[in-house]
């Protein structure tokens, strides 16, 4: 494994840029050192106007080499370099395109025109048809258990307050390709207006507060009994989702992480996982989360994304529940 990034210096009229030549392979390893050599070469007194990353060697991308990525343009933003990428792969941009990174880093001249790019497997769940069955087979049930209570559920909110029924917020998935996640609506219209307001009682880049004013009683009731997550069947029958997964960041959780944090999304984000029957929101450390999300990548096959939909079920149904 090459984990060696070589540094070239070229001369363009006069103008000074840098040539990055990435590793082979982009992941944990080679990345978690990246931004700190990225930012070198940034703050030198004889800094670059522009930054350029060589992938042609690079033929595995995961999480962690996408987070150092992230971190890389936001240095370059920061210190006024340019940032491209050139001599990408297939599967290196399949990874760009699905993250929306190329539309920041690829020139409109480098891009690759293909319908059939191949993405890494970065965990052997992602690629699993056993376990994409599965899924398909349990939204749809969940789908139609939805189906049955949403009239009451609907009316229930709409009673209580005026707002649109589902809420819909952009979350991060596999390798931090963005979507949109559906929950019926627990909080009053204005929530995120008023998040500012409420203290956070978690450690790191997550949010939990024990006595959210912003919660309906309707939406404390659908929190506790998990109703309010029955729309996201419908993101595990697309495909954003999973049954069972990791937990599934918000974009501004994501800019507060650090390179291996990063690696808890080489996993499709689920409806459960061990944060769901480990705790829930009695979980207010960041670590602690992504501890879970790691064991459950090392400890993953069917038989074990099954025992955890039946130990969700207990939780559920236990009067200690809580919304996640």
């Amino acid at each position: 494994m090459n984990a060696e990034v070589n540094w070239e210096q070229l001369q363009s009229n006069h103008k000074k840029i840098t040539n990055i030549v990435v590793a082979n392979r982009f992941s944990a390893i080679e990345a978690a050192s990246f931004p700190a050599q990225f930012k070198k070469i940034c703050t030198h007194n004889n800094k670059p106007y522009k930054i350029i990353l060589d992938f042609s060697k690079t033929k595995f991308i995961d999480s962690s080499g996408i987070g150092a990525l992230v971190k890389s343009i936001k240095l370059a933003n920061e210190y006024g370099i340019k940032l491209l990428v050139s001599k990408t792969s297939d599967q290196v941009y399949a990874v760009l395109k699905m993250t929306g990174l190329e539309q920041i880093l690829v020139s409109k001249h480098q891009e690759i025109q293909s319908d059939k790019l191949s993405l890494p497997e970065t965990h052997p769940s992602v690629h699993s048809k056993s376990k994409r069955i599965i899924d398909i087979v349990g939204s749809i049930v969940g789908l139609f258990i939805t189906s049955i209570l949403l009239i009451p559920i609907a009316i229930a909110i709409k009673i209580e307050s005026s707002g649109p029924l589902v809420f819909s917020q952009t979350r991060l998935g596999w390798l931090g390709s963005p979507f949109k996640i559906y929950k019926f609506r627990t909080m009053s219209t204005d929530a995120e207006a008023r998040k500012h307001e409420i203290k956070n009682e978690a450690n790191g880049p997550i949010f939990k507060s024990s006595f959210d004013p912003r919660i309906t009683r309707v939406g404390h009731f659908l929190r506790r009994t998990s109703l309010d997550e029955l729309p996201q069947f419908w993101n595990v029958l697309q495909g954003s989702m999973s049954l069972v997964g990791t937990r599934p960041p918000t974009p501004d959780e994501i800019e507060q992480y650090n390179i291996p944090h990063w690696q808890r999304l080489d996993v499709k984000p689920g409806i459960t996982g061990e944060w769901q029957v480990n705790g829930r929101s009695c979980i207010k450390n960041f670590e602690d989360i992504i501890q879970l999300d790691l064991d459950y990548q090392r400890k993953w096959n069917l038989l074990y994304d099954i025992k955890l939909i039946l130990k969700t079920v207990i939780v559920i149904f236990s009067k200690d529940s809580g919304a996640i």
